[in-house]
């Protein structure tokens, strides 16, 4: 139930699993990942690849759909829309952090992922699929679906995220976190103190520790018990004897090591989330690799940004679960009327957010854009906060359009948040950007365009139809658009 290959055997019954023989790591895999998530297509298991061990596998384009993100959830029934998706997961967030104790890593004594054990000579990164995805990237990225695991000195709580890693040598790897993650933090308590840290990297797992790991749980949450109460299930887990850390029992592929205080190497460019090879070649900590430990034939999963955020797969699982978790953030701030909100995948799930409401007070508007730009869930590399009425759907991006042109008084309407919470993978940082001391800056346009509370009575009513109206005399011309 926990395991990867559980989940593509249903993927496969579903009809959404494509198996893909020959391609070369080297642009191809790339670029037919990049080719397939436009077209919103399978789940492509790539085998026999040049360029990698021949029994190494590769998943991607792995929750490309509504189908694929209901299996990985447990769904009884699959949510077969976009729309169906966001209606499930609308109210789950609070649920989920709520119940995140009832799901506790289960702790088991062995487990499939240690089929296999490699060290010392052994181990060698360049076996593992580790595509150049770009043909503006700096190197082969090893890790971009993969998920870190660190633990909090101070706290013993295991922080799981997605950050990328990239191959330097057979047996060690860079890895770039943007300042601010947890899991920057965490490995700054152990640095500031001179010690090494400990990590491991998980690069085959259910998609659920995927998506926990890129999705801002709570600090005081696992994501293991957050993934756990999103899929009604215990992850079982392994305790690691030389770094304490839990790595997944079932997991394909495990990566074991360390990384010291003082050990940078030169990392990027890679195409991000953004649209561009973003961030350009700086140096990043430095993980020196101890053990592997693997399945037979490992399926890694692999997540390429293609051009624009709409044509990303992360992008588009992190939009809709992204748009849930700011509703219900929202709520729990005390804003009241939030009819919906849906954080634009043009924008990485995080540039372009709108957020529709029923206006009961002067001000709600721009109260509910603010805190949508700075809670938790909306803080970082944020860009445009635009808040609607109810009668425009926020999916709806010319409905949106539509109501910034005929709702809004630039002069009145547009403010300005300066030095927000940003990125080196930001193409416009802030001028107050300070790249060599990890201070990244960017400004918010917050845009209220809703009807001014003042004039919701006297403000010009819409030209169209009544939904009745519509109904009925659809139901009497259905002839009329059988084309």
């Amino acid at each position: 139930m926990t395991s990867l290959r559980n989940w593509l055997k249903k993927v496969d019954a579903a009809g959404e699993l494509k198996t893909i023989s020959g391609a070369d790591t080297d642009l191809e895999t790339g670029f037919l990942t990049a080719e397939n998530t436009k077209r919103y297509g399978p789940a492509l298991l790539f085998e026999k690849m040049i360029g990698c061990h021949p029994e190494s596998r590769m998943i991607t384009t792995v929750l490309r759909t509504p189908t694929r993100i209901s299996l990985a959830l447990n769904l009884d029934t699959p949510r077969e829309t976009d729309e169906d998706l966001v209606r499930y997961l609308e109210n789950k967030p609070l649920e989920w952090e709520a119940r995140a104790d009832e799901f506790e890593p289960e702790l088991m004594e062995t487990g499939p992922v240690f089929e296999n054990i490699k060290e010392g000579n052994d181990i060698n990164l360049f076996d593992i699929p580790a595509p150049k995805w770009h043909e503006g990237d700096g190197g082969q990225y090893i890790g971009t679906g993969c998920v870190i695991i660190l633990k909090d000195p101070d706290t013993g709580r295991i922080n799981l995220g997605c950050y990328r890693a990239m191959i330097q040598t057979k047996d060690s790897m860079t890895l770039y976190i943007s300042p601010g993650k947890h899991g920057h933090l965490i490995m700054k308590k152990y640095h500031d103190q001179g010690l090494t840290c400990p990590v491991a990297v998980s690069l085959g797992h259910h998609p659920l520790l995927l998506i926990a790991a890129t999705l801002n749980v709570p600090e005081h949450i696992s994501e293991y018990n957050y993934a756990g109460a999103m899929g009604h299930c215990n992850f079982p887990t392994i305790k690691s004897a030389a770094s304490g850390l839990l790595i997944p029992a079932d997991a394909e592929m495990v990566l074991e090591g360390e990384c010291p205080p003082d050990a940078f190497m030169p990392e990027g460019p890679f195409g991000e989330w953004t649209g561009y090879c973003a961030g350009g070649r700086k140096n990043a900590p430095v993980i020196k690799i101890k053990k592997i430990f693997h399945r037979k034939s490992p399926i890694v999963i692999g997540c390429s940004p293609a051009a624009r955020g709409d044509q990303y797969e992360v992008t588009y699982w992190f939009s809709l679960f992204r748009s849930a978790t700011l509703k219900s953030a929202l709520e729990a701030a005390g804003i009241p009327g939030i009819r919906g909100i849906w954080a634009h995948e043009l924008g990485g799930g995080r540039q372009f957010v709108v957020v529709s409401i029923k206006q009961e007070y002067a001000g709600q508007a721009k109260q509910a854009a603010y805190v949508a730009s700075q809670c938790r869930e909306g803080a970082y590399a944020g860009r445009y906060v635009v808040v609607v009425d109810d009668d425009i759907d926020p999916v709806d991006i010319k409905e949106v359009v539509w109501a910034l042109c005929t709702r809004t008084d630039p002069e009145r309407d547009i403010e300005i948040i300066k030095r927000g919470w940003s990125s080196r993978l930001d193409p416009m940082p802030s001028a107050d950007t300070v790249p060599e001391a990890n201070a990244f800056f960017n400004s918010r346009g917050i845009i209220d365009a809703c009807i001014p509370f003042e004039r919701l009575k006297s403000f010009p009513p819409r030209n169209t139809y009544s939904a009745d109206v519509s109904d009925q005399l659809l139901k009497k011309w259905r002839g009329m658009f059988e084309w």
